[in-house]
């Protein structure tokens, strides 16, 4: 068969014209977040119909903490604009490890990580604000998918709903779409609790990303952002525990809002830092006003990403498809090259004809081995803090 390069090295005498092109697919995005917002983004740059769907209302509070971008995934930012300058306070690849003992640290490792750390609210902030207007439609809560006329068709709450030719359910750890296209694969707590804070306190000069290992239970990460420090306190915490601190059990508040983060909450941090932490970081966490905090969780490995709906598909990718452990580093990683290959396919298949059907199977085989690794990777790197 006549290869591409073949046809560039004899170039006939009449051009040939390119293979049908398949009719545009209109493609649903479920979840506003950073990997709805990065595959929007990529989508709409490739010439593609897109709407995408967020549950929260447009006034709703959201924010998160430090997430740790990797070469490719930084790569694919580049391609939507979006310049390190906007999201990095320093352009630090340095990690600094250092184990405590009564406050005090015994041992400092240094390596170099492949890529960049940023927090969720600026990576957010800085892919919402470049979707063009309408395209993003707060207040979508979906409810169900079904078909009509044989494609697609998302329920929204208060009956309304929507039709496409593909749906990309980017939803979150919480997902919908997981629900109804896997049912089977459900969220359960890991046995401790990631604290979360950003404040502008300069009690300690970081530059670094930061980790203080005080023993079993407890890890403690810090690194600088524009306008000041974000930190992650990692504890154990009993599901009694929890739902005492923040209100309802970690499979029901997969995500304590400030509002939700008690004084019993707050106390009990202060205490643990005070206890574990040198006076620096002690004090860093005491000035953090606004708070936020995740349960850990796990849920078993994907066995696929992409199930036909009527004439039509749906797809899972990012936490929607499987949530993995913060210490992975590859939850906002996963969703970003998730996306940019599922871009790729979806190209493939309008401007050259390829079959829909056979590029997400091959989407779905280069990208799963990723996932699963990430999903059973995070039990083991979370065994030193002394939980299941």
């Amino acid at each position: 068969m006549t290869q591409p390069h073949d046809r560039i090295a004899a170039i006939p005498a009449t051009v040939a014209l390119p293979p049908p092109r398949a009719s545009q697919p209109r493609i649903a995005v479920v979840g506003g977040s950073l990997t709805g917002a990065t595959c929007a983004l990529l989508l709409l740059r490739a010439g593609f119909s897109v709407t995408v769907y967020e549950a929260a209302p447009a006034a709703a509070p959201r924010g998160g903490g430090l997430i740790g971008l990797e070469h490719p995934a930084l790569d694919v930012l580049d391609r939507v604009g979006i310049s390190q300058d906007e999201i990095l306070a320093h352009p630090s690849e340095t990690v600094r490890e250092v184990t405590l003992h009564d406050r005090q640290p015994i041992h400092t490792a240094q390596h170099r990580y492949p890529g960049r750390n940023t927090t969720w609210s600026l990576l957010h902030h800085a892919l919402t604000r470049r979707l063009p207007e309408g395209v993003l439609r707060p207040g979508h809560r979906v409810t169900g998918l079904t078909t009509r006329g044989g494609r697609p068709r998302l329920l929204f709450a208060g009956h309304r709903h929507a039709a496409a030719d593909l749906v990309v359910f980017a939803d979150g750890r919480t997902s919908t779409g997981r629900r109804l296209l896997d049912p089977g694969r459900r969220l359960r707590y890991a046995g401790y609790v990631a604290h979360r804070g950003h404040t502008d306190s300069t009690l300690a000069p970081v530059r670094d990303f930061l980790r203080l290992e005080p023993g079993p239970g407890c890890q403690y990460n810090v690194a600088p952002i524009p306008g000041g420090l974000d930190w992650t306190l990692y504890l154990t915490c009993s599901t009694a525990d929890y739902t005492h601190c923040f209100g309802a059990p970690p499979h029901r508040r997969t995500f304590a809002l400030p509002r939700h983060v008690s004084d019993t909450a707050r106390a009990l941090v202060d205490a643990r830092a005070a206890l574990v932490l040198p006076a620096a970081h002690a004090a860093i966490v005491h000035a953090t006003t606004v708070r936020m905090a995740t349960p850990v969780m796990d849920i078993d490995a994907p066995s696929r990403m992409a199930w036909p709906i009527g004439a039509g598909w749906a797809v899972l990718i990012g936490d929607a498809l499987a949530p993995v452990r913060p210490h992975t580093g590859r939850g906002a990683n996963n969703g970003i090259e998730q996306g940019a290959a599922l871009t790729a396919a979806l190209n493939q298949h309008h401007r050259w004809g390829a079959d829909l059907a056979t590029a997400l199977d091959g989407w779905q085989r280069r990208q799963l081995p990723t996932a699963v690794t990430a999903v059973r990777q995070g039990p083991l790197l979370g065994a030193h803090l002394a939980t299941t």
